[in-house]
């Protein structure tokens, strides 16, 4: 086997804590993965890896030669792409992580033409409006909305949305138009109990006033796509980013009412796996998302405070 395949296979190893994992990374046997790592401790002349029933985890000598494995793993696939020209299509596997609603409504849609870029990139999808570990998921860039509590992950802020009271218009004219956030009070809610405490408490801020209050409602709900469907159904209305109604918001089939009351904006980042340089493919995905985004919900260039910036 290829010394640099064998050092590439090591690291996946080290990042799930699994040859099992990483054969399925790598689409190979779960044997070829052992053998690669025993050739490498022998080349090195050094074990790599601790073995037992219920871990996996590296030596001090093998933590010394992943960080250094990765930075040169990557410095190596940089310099291929610098050769090839920047213009070269990307190639292998590239696994991205996202939200349901948001990547249906915002990313699927564009895919073929991303593909069609790069024809002999595959790309998989992990759908999930959970934050997940993008280091035992194998993931290469996480796109994920919301502030990052995380001050060890490396993030960038990519995109940026208003969160808005919105309704269908029937729904408003059988109960009535909102003015001021004191007016929710006598109206039903829908709450996404994802949103920060719970959904329910709110504090809205105009040019010159800010005031409190919180929703009313006996319907909660805790995913997005279900937020839509109940809203759709005019069974209330609800505080929500602009990034799940977009289309709807545009065709008038949903309203956003009070827009001079501000609420909190809902930011979007790239998100990388912990301790990892991000990879051509998940900058190039990246910088694809932006296309998309643009300039619709182009960012405000806010630092994100605790985070390192990518």
């Amino acid at each position: 086997m290829d010394r640099l395949e064998a050092i590439e296979i090591f690291i996946r190893v080290v990042d799930t804590g699994s040859f099992s994992a990483a054969a399925r990374h790598f689409d190979i046997g779960q044997p070829a993965v052992s053998k690669a790592v025993a050739q490498l401790e022998e080349w090195l002349g050094a074990k790599l890896l601790l073995r037992s029933t219920r871990a996996l985890t590296p030596t001090e000598a093998g933590k010394g030669f992943y960080q250094r494995a990765i930075r040169a793993v990557e410095e190596t696939n940089e310099a291929v792409l610098a050769a090839r020209g920047t213009t070269s299509a990307l190639k292998g596997k590239l696994r991205v992580s996202a939200a349901v609603c948001f990547a249906r409504l915002h990313i699927v849609p564009r895919l073929p033409e991303f593909l069609e870029r790069h024809p002999e990139l595959e790309l998989e999808l992990v759908l999930d409006d959970r934050n997940i570990d993008l280091v035992g998921e194998g993931i290469d860039v996480a796109l994920r909305m919301g502030d990052l509590a995380n001050s060890n992950m490396t993030a960038r802020r990519i995109g940026e949305a208003r969160r808005r009271v919105l309704a269908t218009p029937s729904y408003f004219e059988q109960n009535g138009t909102p003015a001021a956030p004191v007016d929710l009070i006598a109206h039903r809610a829908v709450i996404y109990t994802r949103e920060p405490n719970g959904g329910e408490d709110w504090t809205f801020r105009s040019e010159t006033a800010e005031l409190s209050v919180r929703l009313q409602g006996r319907v909660k709900i805790t995913a997005t796509e279900g937020l839509r469907a109940a809203v759709f159904a005019s069974m209330g209305l609800a505080v929500a980013s602009e990034w799940a109604f977009s289309p709807e918001l545009k065709s008038g089939e949903v309203v956003s009412v009070m827009d001079d009351w501000m609420l909190p904006t809902i930011p979007l980042s790239a998100v990388y796996p912990t301790g990892r340089l991000a990879s051509t493919k998940a900058r190039q995905f990246v910088a694809f998302v932006e296309e998309c985004l643009a300039p619709e919900f182009a960012p405000h260039l806010l630092s994100v405070r605790g985070l390192k910036i990518a």
